[in-house]
């Protein structure tokens, strides 16, 4: 797509067209560190050749090991273990702990099978799953013989859970990890995960004659046909930009190395004098909140007036591996801050973040407060890991969706 000028947009005041502010700080290359040898001989330069091969050698070690495990890295799960079981040897006593645990919970669930086969269904269970845990839910699970399955696995939850938290010693990094993986591990041998454990996968058996499994098996050799060829997933040719997925008309105004800006005009005849910035983040489409018109954030701030840009994303090819995160935020945000007051000629502008996106502006915002910057009329962030001291965890937990608004 060419670059197009903007032409002025029809307001209900006269709107001066500004030029592009003077380069700021945030434009100029971050000072070098001190080095550990002045003051010292410099080291002897390693050859160029012995340097790119070596680097070579090492990134196909690590891309061949990436797809042999799926992108997890072998070594840092090995030291997640190794550090918790070294700390566990050394804890005699969260050993004894965890073995008089284990002991009071095969006592409970001795105690739940006598009363299962005194009083049958009635029977109270002597653990209850998690309430974001909706496996077990059904009235199924409570018949003989999956209560006893489904309560023998939580009391195992349970006890795993235990065993891999409060461990003296253990970086609170490597117990998080032991946590997830031991969870993600234990899961896998869940009773809903396999056919003759499953009340309900049993029921919906019967019901359909074996015709569920049929269904499944056609869905995974389509699935895995479309991988091998590299088609995309199912259902997915339905979504075409354009004419189902962003449908605000809009354009490129400008382009550097690692963005696109692209404006949508106010489609009200009365515009309002601030624009709004929206900084999804790299790794999604920059429609990802002008999906449909029925639930598009874009078409309604253009509705009540509001002059939008969008930040689309480059994707990333071999020659951007050395980028950071400095360099997002200089061509992303900044630049992108620079091109709306240029287009609009205004002085402030809203600022929008949405999740990555949010994070980035967040970084952004803090540093032009560093530097006395105050073009942000307001910062709004949408499902961003920025609050909290864990946010990761808020991330694989689902409860990321929040919105933030500072002015």
């Amino acid at each position: 797509m060419d670059i197009e000028s903007s032409p002025p947009i029809a307001t209900t005041r006269k709107r001066t067209k500004k030029p592009l502010p003077a380069p700021r700080n945030h434009l100029a290359p971050p000072p070098a560190p001190p080095s550990p040898t002045d003051g010292y001989a410099p080291p002897e330069q390693d050859s160029y050749s012995a340097t790119a091969l070596s680097e070579v050698m090492d990134r196909s070690v690590r891309a061949m090991t990436a797809r042999m495990t799926m992108g997890l890295s072998p070594a840092a799960i090995m030291a997640v273990w190794t550090d918790w079981g070294l700390h566990m040897l050394g804890s005699p006593g969260k050993q004894l702990r965890l073995f008089e645990k284990a002991a009071r919970k095969a006592v409970r669930f001795g105690q739940y099978a006598v009363r299962c086969a005194v009083e049958g269904t009635d029977a109270e269970p002597c653990i209850e799953p998690l309430p974001q845990d909706p496996r077990f839910r059904s009235k199924a699970w409570q018949q003989p013989p999956f209560n006893l399955y489904y309560q023998a696995f939580l009391l195992t939850q349970q006890w795993v859970h235990n065993a891999t938290t409060d461990v003296r010693g253990m970086t609170p990094q490597h117990q998080r990890a032991a946590v997830f993986i031991a969870r993600q591990l234990l899961d896998i041998i869940a009773p809903s995960n396999f056919l003759l454990t499953n009340p309900d996968l049993l029921e919906k058996t019967r019901a359909e004659g074996g015709l569920n499994f049929v269904k499944g098996l056609q869905n995974f050799a389509e699935d895995w046909e479309r991988r091998l060829a590299g088609k995309p997933p199912v259902g997915a040719e339905e979504f075409r930009v354009g004419e189902v997925l962003a449908l605000t008309p809009g354009r490129v105004v400008y382009r550097n190395r690692l963005i696109e800006l692209i404006q949508y005009a106010p489609t009200t005849d009365k515009v309002r004098p601030e624009p709004v910035l929206i900084v999804p983040a790299w790794i999604m489409k920059y429609y990802i909140l002008d999906l449909r018109p029925e639930n598009s954030l874009v078409r309604y701030l253009t509705s009540q007036g509001y002059t939008v840009f969008t930040i689309s994303w480059r994707n990333p090819g071999p020659e951007d591996r050395d980028l950071g995160m400095e360099a997002y935020r200089r061509m992303g945000p900044m630049e992108a801050l620079d091109a709306v007051q240029a287009v609009t000629g205004c002085d402030k502008v809203h600022a929008v973040g949405y999740c990555l996106g949010g994070t980035l502006m967040t970084i952004a915002a803090a540093a032009m407060a560093r530097e006395g910057d105050d073009r942000l009329a307001s910062m709004t962030l949408l499902a961003a890991q920025a609050d909290g001291p864990r946010p990761q965890e808020s991330i694989s937990s689902g409860q990321c969706g929040s919105a933030h608004s500072t002015q």
